[in-house]
C-alpha cells in the first residue's frame, strides 16, 4: 500500500471544515481520531460475526488516515428518497436491528475511548444512524457508514434518533421541500412500520424517547461548539442551535400525530 499511495488517485468524497474523506480505490481515507482504534475494534468483530453491512478497517496509510473499505452505491443526501418509499422504511429498520444483534456479543477493549459519554450497555450504538449515513442500491441498503459517533447506550437511543428523521418529526413544509415526500406522511403509520420491522412489540414511550433524542442531541451540539469543536462550532455560529430547539417544540406540541 505505501508504494502505492504517491500515485493513487484521490476522489474527495467530502471536504468539511472538520474533516475531508477522499476515496482511492476500493478504500476510504478519513482523519485518524482519538476514538478511531475503539471503532476499529467494533469494526473488525463485526467482520467477525458475518455482518456484511459494515466497513472493514484496513490500517493507518502513510497520511496517518484510516483506511476502510469502500460500498458501492448512494449515500448522503440522496439517502432521504430511500426512505420514503415503505419498503425502503422497513429495510433500513431491519438493518438496525441487524447491526444490534450483530454488536451485541461486542466486548470493547479494556482501553476503549468513544466520542461520547458511555455508560456500561450490551450494545453500541451507531450514534448517527440516519439514512445519509447507510449506502443504497435501489431501496436496499448495503452499508453503514461514518462510524465516528458509536458508543455503548441502550438500542432504543438508535432507534428514536432514527425515527426523529424518517418518521418524520418534522412539519409537513419541510416534508414535502427538503426530505422527497410527495405528499403529507402518515408519521403514526409510518413509526408503526419502523418499530414493527426493527422487532419491536409495542410502540409505547417511543415518542418520548425521540423528545428525549433531540435534546441530548441539541446539548451534545451546545456543548461540542462550546469546546471549539468543529463541525458543530460553525453549526452553532450559523444558528443551528435555535433551529434545534424549535424541532423539539414541535415534537412536543404535536406529539398527536405519532400516538
Amino acid at each position: 500500500m505505501p508504494g502505492e499511495e504517491a500515485e493513487a488517485t484521490e476522489e474527495v468524497m467530502q471536504d468539511g471544515v472538520h474533516r475531508r474523506v477522499v476515496r482511492i480505490g476500493d478504500t476510504v481515507r478519513r482523519p485518524v481520531q482519538p476514538w478511531t482504534p475503539t471503532v476499529h475494534a467494533l469494526l473488525r468483530h463485526l467482520a467477525d460475526v458475518g455482518f456484511a453491512y459494515a466497513p472493514r478497517p484496513l490500517g493507518v496509510d502513510d497520511e496517518g488516515r484510516e483506511v476502510l473499505t469502500y460500498f458501492e452505491g448512494d449515500s448522503g443526501p440522496s439517502g432521504w428518497a430511500k426512505v420514503v418509499d415503505d419498503q425502503g422504511l422497513q429495510n433500513f429498520a431491519r438493518l438496525l436491528r441487524d447491526y444490534h444483534d450483530a454488536c451485541a456479543s461486542f466486548t470493547p477493549p479494556p482501553d476503549a475511548t468513544w466520542s461520547r459519554d458511555a455508560g456500561d450497555h450490551q450494545v453500541v450504538c451507531h450514534g448517527d444512524f440516519g439514512p445519509w449515513n447507510v449506502v443504497w442500491q435501489g431501496i436496499r441498503p448495503v452499508g453503514i457508514i461514518d462510524w465516528d459517533f458509536a458508543h455503548p447506550a441502550p438500542p432504543l437511543h438508535d432507534v428514536a434518533y432514527a425515527l426523529e428523521y424518517v418518521a418524520p418529526f418534522r412539519d409537513d413544509a419541510e416534508c414535502l421541500r427538503w426530505l422527497r415526500y410527495p405528499a403529507p406522511p402518515d408519521r403514526r403509520l409510518r413509526l408503526k412500520t419502523f418499530c414493527r420491522a426493527y422487532g419491536l412489540d409495542s410502540t409505547a414511550g417511543v415518542v418520548d424517547a425521540v423528545i428525549a433524542r433531540q435534546q441530548d442531541n441539541a446539548d451534545l451540539v451546545r456543548r461540542l461548539a462550546d469546546q471549539g469543536h468543529e463541525p458543530q462550532a460553525t453549526w452553532a455560529a450559523e444558528g443551528l442551535l435555535p433551529q434545534l430547539a424549535d424541532r423539539i417544540a414541535w415534537s412536543r406540541t404535536h406529539r398527536h400525530l405519532f400516538e
